[in-house]
């Protein structure tokens, strides 16, 4: 059923010369397959456009091999040999009435160019924007503009042939050799295209005016810009050199694609931003030029999408993320089922792999990167071998997404856990200063199984062997989840630690309440805080968040890893430095590149000082975690059961999306029993 209330977002929008058939935008965001796995890229695209999406953008595609962005897997249409594939790639987006945009782009001095071996460009002699890359940008000559305007042209000549409706010209993230041009910092130029506002815009607005010419009229001009560098020293501002690019170029673009920049700042994780934390920096484009705008930021609400258009503060509803999470979001929207959309949760989980030069993956969409590879739809359950009963041992968010699976194939699901609630570890992580929105994980997949007949949930219900062997169902599958360990074996150490009397702790200690012992605070009382050391040998999230709600509770809290960063990993989810600025306004101590030691010490590793705490400080060790498999193990030797699965952490300790990931498979493969071989991108010889 159509709900009215949405109307508005399902009108055309008037983009140049073509039209989008509604305002929904999925905007470019990188894959991870790049332009060796075409099979890959499309099929994803390709499931946004059959959800709903009026436009489906190609991520940065590099227009030439003098923009070669080495282990980031980019598309390509350096030459009329990238056409075909780009030729399919539109070909199913049409297929379902979008619109296809393609973001061509040159990186500038974010390329490094080590597979071309061609020297990095860009407006002046400077080394290049990756400082831990040993390598140095050389300064254009007014010849390599001019070469550098021909090759985009040409680009947008193929992308035209192609068949793509809008053609983007791109000016963000700093990620392109127009922002370097464009920005002060970058651009330390003394001739007509350095210096001045004027000098520095003049590159920007010729390569504009050039694929407006390629265009011709056929297809729309997009302009990707960030008016915005909030953290940059030097950075444009939205009251300030980022207004005045908007207001110069107010009419030349068919398009504004406006965000923010850099990428950490565009594509900020739920932890430390809300939905829309884009708006106060871009909501002035519509009063500047009377083109369309799209514009992003986490957009997960349809009544914030609405109040959006209505407010005339976009024109077109933007989604990376949100996109990825749910690729039928649109039509769950048209079609009055907004209970049943997979909202995304901000954890960038899907930022991360694209960080690691791999392709994407997605905690709440577990068929994302699988759509050509497995056959996976995200809203379409596999091929059921005949309706069968199935108990699934935990409702954590493996057995949650097992049990969604299977009752949506139409078959009986009882769900029994030991615990309270629901949700397992996202129930306990979403407690966590920054985490509550991946309470949405259990929450979207409970509102699905409580809405089917076919599905009990029995919590406070611990499963033995006889019982579980009693139940008599046809499969059986255990995903109690994994424990947090406290003999300190991690990510750098396998050999458990004696710790003799000091008091250890685990996050599970700290997320169930039982080590909470900071007094309350009065206007009167003095608050006596204990010392506690956060030890992180497991190196993403878990450790500063510990350390964040620890000190939250007015303890003193010094924050230790072995590592040389704090919380390394998150740098590929982009939360890094927004983790160790949180920490130190806590007043948290920070020592990276420190060491726990066989006997329960700390030794600063580069300079071989040893760290002296009192004998009253707490360990709170973040490291590896252990299966809680014994109840798979005992049915497993019983070897009674028809068929027996563990799936999530108690199959392996992971992150959250690999165990919804497990779940899934685990569900697939139960109801399919002729699942198909997952597909592999080959490269052709064809010489």
């Amino acid at each position: 059923m159509n709900d009215t209330r949405y109307d508005i977002l399902f009108e055309p929008v008037q983009i140049g010369p073509v039209t989008a058939p509604n305002r929904f935008y999925a905007v470019p965001h990188a894959t991870g397959h790049g332009w060796n796995q075409p099979h890959g890229a499309i099929a994803l695209r390709a499931m946004k456009a059959e959800g709903g999406w009026g436009t489906v953008a190609v991520q940065i595609t590099e227009i030439a091999a003098d923009t070669d962005m080495a282990n980031h897997p980019m598309e390509r249409i350096w030459d009329d040999s990238d056409v075909p594939r780009h030729e399919a790639q539109v070909a199913m987006i049409k297929h379902h009435g979008s619109l296809a945009a393609i973001e061509l782009g040159h990186g500038g001095m974010r390329c490094r160019n080590i597979t071309t071996g061609v020297p990095v460009i860009g407006p002046s002699a400077l080394p290049v924007l990756r400082p831990e890359v040993p390598l140095q940008a050389r300064a254009m000559t007014l010849s390599d503009i001019a070469a550098f305007r021909a090759s985009h042209k040409a680009a947008a000549t193929r992308a035209k042939r192609a068949g793509y409706d809008i053609l983007y010209v791109y000016a963000a993230h700093d990620i392109s050799l127009l922002s370097n041009f464009l920005s002060i910092r970058t651009n330390q130029r003394a001739d007509e295209y350095g210096g001045s506002f004027e000098n520095r815009l003049r590159l920007l607005r010729e390569v504009l005016q050039d694929t407006l010419e390629v265009a011709d009229g056929r297809c729309a001009v997009a302009l990707r810009f960030s008016v915005a560098e909030p953290e940059a020293k030097y950075g444009l501002r939205h009251d300030g050199e980022g207004r005045d690019v908007v207001t110069a170029l107010a009419d030349i673009p068919d398009l504004w694609d406006v965000n923010i920049s850099g990428w950490s700042q565009d594509s900020a994780s739920a932890r430390f931003t809300e939905e829309g934390y884009q708006l106060p920096y871009t909501d002035f484009v519509k009063s500047v030029t009377d083109k369309p705008v799209v514009g992003v930021g986490r957009f997960t609400s349809p009544d914030t999408m609405v109040a959006l258009v209505k407010q005339k503060r976009l024109d077109l509803i933007g989604a990376a993320r949100p996109s990825i999470a749910d690729p039928f979001l649109p039509n769950k929207i048209k079609n009055g089922n907004i209970d049943q959309i997979r909202e995304c949760i901000g954890c960038n989980v899907c930022v991360s792999m694209d960080s690691y030069g791999l392709a994407i993956r997605c905690t709440q969409n577990p068929t994302i990167s699988e759509e050509w590879r497995s056959q996976w739809h995200p809203e379409a359950p596999a091929i059921s071998t005949g309706s069968q009963s199935h108990l699934i041992i935990g409702a954590g968010p493996a057995g949650l997404e097992c049990a969604l699976q299977l009752m949506r194939a139409g078959h009986k699901v009882t769900i029994a856990d030991q615990r309270s609630q629901v949700g397992g570890r996202v129930t306990l992580e979403s407690t966590l200063p920054g985490l509550q929105s991946w309470s949405r994980v259990k929450d979207y997949r409970l509102h699905q199984l409580s809405a089917a007949s076919e599905v009990n949930l029995y919590l406070e219900s611990a499963m033995t062997v006889d019982l579980v062997e009693e139940f008599d169902a046809d499969t059986v599958v255990v995903a109690t989840g994994a424990s947090w360990r406290k003999d300190g074996v991690g990510s750098t150490n396998f050999d458990p630690i004696d710790f003799g009397s000091t008091a250890v702790i685990t996050p599970d200690d700290v997320m169930t309440g039982q080590f909470n012992n900071a007094p309350t605070a009065t206007p009167t009382a003095t608050i006596v805080a204990t010392n506690i050391v956060v030890y992180d040998d497991d190196h993403f999230y878990m450790g500063s968040a510990i350390a964040e709600a620890l000190a939250m509770k007015a303890h003193n809290v010094t924050y230790i890893t072995p590592l040389p960063t704090i919380a390394t990993w998150t740098d590929n989810t982009l939360d890094q430095p927004a983790i160790v600025k949180r920490l130190q306004k806590l007043g948290v101590t920070l020592l990276p590149n420190t060491h726990l030691g066989a006997d329960g010490s700390f030794t600063n590793a580069l300079t071989g000082q040893a760290i002296e705490f009192s004998d009253d400080t707490v360990i709170a060790l973040v490291g590896a975690r252990t299966s809680n498999d014994t109840l798979y193990r005992e049915l497993q030797t019983r070897g009674t059961m028809k068929q027996l699965h563990h799936a999530g952490d108690c199959l392996v300790p992971g992150i959250i999306q690999a165990s919804v990931y497990s779940g899934h498979a685990t569900a697939r493969m139960i109801l399919s029993s002729d699942s198909p071989a997952k597909r592999r991108e080959q490269v052709s010889l064809g010489f």
